[in-house]
């Protein structure tokens, strides 16, 4: 039986089958690459130089890779196969087959193609082993080449056009397994430098979570930038209240505790001022290079600094709060990752001192809802979110009676009537309970507004706005940012609970007036009640005794005019003096309470009074106001005190005007003359008992008409105030309760 031989048709098969398999075999390690095999490239490469021997019967192949930023081969990277048959080089002067520097290998890199000289001097690592012709083809991906295939051949002849063809597919499957293992390690290295990034951001995250003080805070943040970006020397300038300086809040580095100079002017020649000015961050490589050479403000005249880093603090709405600086005496120390990293700090940096400001500002707040009445806490208020959200103008809105009023206001007020006018952005705000951001007006390129709702209760009763403005563009970014509306709803809070406090602390005050009032009244009421009881066995006896004296002696009285006279004068007397007494002691015992009009107490006293000719009475709109719950002979007597000092004040000509006017709750009537008016420091004053502001000049009178007033009103559940600038006349303010609340 003969053995068949295999025809040339069917080894050319069985080589193509062979070298199929091969490249199957390396795109299979190619998709195993993983991030450790950037230099060497593992087993694909070793599988590339193995298969290429069998493809190319007779030679040897190696790969070395190449780092083309530096133009350098990376000889440990090197991957071969040799030819059976064929040991190491003896040669005593090369003990590796490296690249020489004007060797065929860095040619071809030049020429980025397959090169092949047939006279080209053998590298004599090889000539040694018996090379005769050599093969190179350099490994390009995305025009950048990454190593070098050598092939070697130990005889003298030419590549087949299938040798070609399959070196080809091998030279892009080795370029591809080098580009994708350094890709891989990049990505590696990339994310580990991130990872360290975050741990660090987190650790910036943790100090300020931690609630240090500021300043320790800042120095806790620029000693983690100075391990991260390996610098020298840092520092925190913040900006000074009037916005020129930046002063020095936090230093770090070696050898250095504090700059030469403490503050430097934002319009100053420095860096520093610079970044500030222009809110950009700089990455300075060499400070002796224009322009900086003559910028830079040395932090201290016996440090040299070569390098310098600085960024702007920059809040959400667009306010600068200072600059964070690095520098190092070594040129080029900081890259661009550097400044990306600083910025992240700095952010951290900036939340940290908004947070420390806004707390500092609550805790103003919260002292003055203790101590201060309502209006100074929102003028504080409007202030402070002026202070805090860099806006141009602030304002607090209350509803009232249908009505939006401002009440408290900081700044500009171009948009008051504008943001309130009906369908105004206010309006909405109280009606939708919600914030609204919006243009105020669309004339006016990047002039916004953002308003927060006042409201109260479970059912969030609406009590008004707290609004900021930006009226110039690029003062701020209003309305932008998660902050802005967390500060202000923060402050509108304080506002809800500065009204709060006011209406319990006046109900408190009420509540104890009423008390206090009725515990007086009570024990007077006894007292007054003992006096009238004396007043009538003392006083009443008197008429009694007359009257027996003008029975007794009829003809004495009748011969004596003058005695006649005498005796009903006295009976008259002691008759008018008990009347008076009981009339007058009738105040202090308990009010019957009753549904009246206001217009009939009106009436009441004005018909029991003697005005001036001189003084002109205008009454309007007390005939359409609802009825009330009082005493109409005790309203009657506080309307008579209220328009005889009005008639006093006036000096008997002038006007006297009674103005009604009803709420949900309450009835309001005003008594305003145009006299000389009272001054505020005694607005509180004159409700007391022994004020005696015009007591000289009402000889006779006890001086407690306003004293009455409060007592009366507060007797029948109101209450009495004064308005008056002490210039330009006075108000009184009466308020009592509605019978029956409106519907």
């Amino acid at each position: 039986m003969m053995n068949h031989q295999p025809s040339a048709p069917e080894t050319q098969e069985a080589k193509l089958f062979e070298v199929l398999a091969s490249l199957n075999q390396i795109s299979h390690a190619i998709n195993h690459i993983g991030a450790g095999d950037a230099t060497n490239s593992g087993v694909s490469l070793q599988l590339i130089v193995e298969s290429a021997i069998r493809v190319v019967p007779g030679s040897s192949a190696v790969i070395h890779t190449y780092d083309q930023p530096s133009g350098r081969f990376e000889t440990a990277s090197r991957v071969s196969a040799q030819a059976e048959g064929h040991a190491l080089s003896t040669h005593p002067a090369y003990s590796d087959d490296a690249p020489r520097p004007n060797g065929i290998g860095i040619r071809t890199i030049q020429r980025r193609y397959s090169y092949e000289e047939h006279d080209l001097e053998v590298h004599p690592y090889h000539a040694d082993l018996g090379v005769k012709e050599v093969g190179c083809f350099p490994l390009v991906v995305a025009k950048q080449t990454v190593g070098i295939l050598y092939i070697y051949l130990y005889e003298k002849r030419e590549f087949t056009k299938l040798e070609q063809l399959m070196l080809d597919h091998f030279v892009n499957q080795a370029a591809m397994a080098i580009y994708h293992a350094r890709r891989l390690t990049g990505v590696h290295r990339d994310l580990a430098r991130k990872e360290d990034e975050l741990n660090r951001l987190h650790r910036a995250g943790l100090i300020i979570s931690s609630r240090l003080r500021l300043k320790e805070t800042l120095e806790s943040i620029l000693q983690l930038a100075l391990e991260v970006t390996n610098a020298h020397y840092g520092i925190f300038r913040l900006l000074d209240k009037s916005g020129e300086f930046l002063i020095t809040s936090a230093v770090g580095g070696n050898q250095m505790n504090r700059p030469l100079v403490e503050k430097i002017p934002l319009n100053g020649n420095s860096v520093m001022a610079h970044v500030a000015r222009t809110r950009q961050p700089v990455l300075i490589s060499d400070l002796r290079a224009a322009p900086w050479s003559q910028v830079y403000y040395p932090l201290d005249s016996n440090l040299k600094m070569l390098a310098e880093l600085a960024v702007p603090l920059v809040n959400a709405s667009g306010r600068l709060e200072g600059v964070l600086n690095l520098e190092s005496p070594e040129a080029e120390s900081f890259s661009e990752d550097d400044s990306h990293m600083l910025q992240s700090l700095a952010t951290y940096a900036v939340t940290a001192i908004q947070e420390v400001r806004l707390l500092d500002a609550l805790q103003e707040v919260a002292r003055l809802l203790l101590a201060e009445p309502r209006q100074k806490v929102f003028d504080h208020l409007t202030a402070t979110a002026n202070d805090l959200l860099n806006t141009s103008s602030s304002m607090i809105w209350l509803a009232s009676d249908n009505q939006i009023v401002l009440t408290a206001s900081n700044g500009s007020l171009n948009y008051a009537t504008l943001m309130a006018r009906p369908q105004g952005l206010v309006e909405c705000a109280i009606v939708q309970k919600k914030k609204i951001s919006s243009e105020v007006d669309e004339s006016q390129n990047g002039t916004r507004a953002l308003i927060v709702p006042l409201f109260i209760g479970e059912d969030e009763q609406a009590l008004g706005a707290f609004s900021v403005c930006s009226l110039a563009p690029n003062t701020g970014r209003i309305a932008e940012s998660e902050w802005d509306e967390k500060v202000l709803t923060c402050l509108a809070h304080y506002a809800v609970l500065a009204i709060q406090n006011e209406a319990r602390q006046e109900a408190l005050q009420s509540s104890q007036e009423q008390h206090w009032t009725a515990e007086t009244f009570a024990a007077v009421g006894d007292i007054s009640a003992n006096l009238l009881h004396n007043m009538n066995n003392k006083v009443g006896i008197i008429p009694v005794r007359i009257q027996a004296i003008q029975d007794k002696y009829p003809q004495l009285l009748e011969s004596d005019p003058y005695l006649n006279k005498s005796l009903k004068e006295i009976e008259r007397s002691a008759m008018e003096a008990m009347q008076i007494v009981q009339e007058n002691l009738s105040h202090l015992r308990p009010i019957h309470m009753e549904k009246i009009h206001i217009a009939a107490s009106v009436a009441e006293a004005l018909h029991t009074m003697q005005i001036s000719p001189n003084i002109q009475v205008e009454v309007e709109g007390l005939e359409q106001l609802p009825l009330i719950a009082a005493s109409g002979h005790s309203l009657a007597l506080v309307f008579k005190n209220l328009i005889e000092n009005a008639n006093a004040a006036m000096n008997g000509k002038g006007a006297i005007k009674i103005r009604g006017h009803a709420s949900d709750k309450w009835v309001q009537v005003s008594i305003m003359d145009d006299g000389p008016g009272i001054p505020p420091e005694l607005h509180h004053q004159i409700f007391e008992l022994h004020f005696s502001g015009r007591a000289n000049a009402h000889p006779g009178k006890l001086g407690f008409g306003l004293w009455w007033v409060k007592t009366l009103m507060t007797r029948l559940g109101g209450l009495a105030l004064v308005e008056s600038d002490g210039q330009h006349g006075a108000t009184f303010i009466l308020r009592l309760p509605r019978a029956e609340k409106s519907t």
